[in-house]
């Protein structure tokens, strides 16, 4: 899975497509990552004696990889993801610009 925690993503499908946001966790067995702000769902609480009132709560929910791409550092495009290596190290590259991702 080419995307990690703390990338900026756009999404390309679903109900969210063109919304940005931060990956805040990935998981890889799955290929689904959380991001902020995107794929929101309702919980609705109910009333307990730690929680006096009901509540609805909203969650982000988990999306697809292939639903999103990673924003290019430069142009803040969608772009794609290749490896290369530099210094010996195993480096994320844009392929729309070539620029490193941290």
């Amino acid at each position: 899975m080419k995307i990690k925690k703390g990338d900026n993503i756009v999404v390309i499908a679903g109900k969210d497509r063109g919304k940005t946001g931060k990956v805040l966790t990935a998981f890889p067995k799955t290929n689904m990552i959380l991001v902020e702000g995107v794929n929101i769902k309702k919980k609705h609480r109910r009333p307990t004696r730690a929680n006096q009132h009901g509540q609805v709560v909203e969650k982000s929910a988990p999306v697809h990889v292939s639903n999103v791409m990673v924003t290019d550092p430069k142009g803040g495009k969608p772009t794609r993801v290749r490896y290369e290596m530099k210094n010996g190290s195993k480096v994320r590259v844009a392929v729309k610009s070539g620029a490193a991702l941290a």
